[in-house]
């Protein structure tokens, strides 16, 4: 196997934090907030960023990064083209596996769930919260399909600005879904990669929480 120079060697020997399974919360939710808001002060860039990972009817995994705009007790919540290829993954399997990536301060949150479509009213929402041009961009671009050329987008986008004006309403295939989370594991690095994994684990309505080795 060829292999860039010395790749073999990139290491780094993680010693910022610890994680006991009598230091997080009950929940994973609020375990979630906790580092989320921890990401957040130490002005992480896009710390909610996330990769989403699906599975077609045949089992095909396929993985992209997304940006959750709100969670809670419920579980994860992200917007996308309902016509989209994560869509049609989720139309033929609702599971899907979240992981948030925070290097700067050593720490994973993997997360697999089942995935839910959230009400047309939030959805309605969060559209009207958005910048204008990410209203049209809604309507214009046909996500995950082959289009001959960036000129092509650049005339649907200006169709539709001329079409809706400063108003667009939501696109019907374009909205919220929520990852309801059934697994979550908070993973710290430390030295010797011998890194903290605690796990919760839902089992008959009540989070289990267990520790996972290295």
């Amino acid at each position: 196997m060829t292999t860039t120079a010395n790749i073999a060697d990139l290491r780094k020997d993680y010693k910022l934090a610890s994680l006991d399974e009598g230091d997080v919360a009950p929940s994973p939710l609020a375990q979630f907030d906790k580092w989320f808001k921890e990401a957040l002060n130490a002005e992480l860039p896009e710390p909610n960023a996330m990769t989403l990972a699906t599975c077609d009817a045949q089992a095909r995994p396929s993985a992209r990064i997304v940006l959750i705009k709100g969670y809670d007790e419920r579980g994860f919540v992200y917007f996308t083209n309902y016509e989209s290829h994560k869509a049609q993954d989720l139309a033929a399997n609702n599971r899907a596996a979240m992981l948030f990536f925070w290097p700067e301060l050593e720490r994973q949150i993997r997360i697999q769930g089942r995935v839910e479509k959230i009400s047309a009213a939030d959805s309605d929402d969060y559209y009207r919260s958005r910048p204008l041009a990410s209203r049209i961009g809604a309507w214009a671009s046909p996500q995950s399909q082959v289009i001959p050329s960036r000129t092509t987008l650049e005339a649907r986008v200006a169709a539709f600005e001329a079409e809706y004006g400063e108003n667009p309403p939501r696109p019907s295939h374009w909205g919220g879904y929520r990852v309801v989370p059934q697994v979550m594991e908070f993973w710290q690095g430390r030295r010797s990669r011998l890194h903290d994994r605690i796990q919760y684990r839902l089992n008959n309505a009540v989070w289990k929480i267990e520790r996972l080795a290295p």
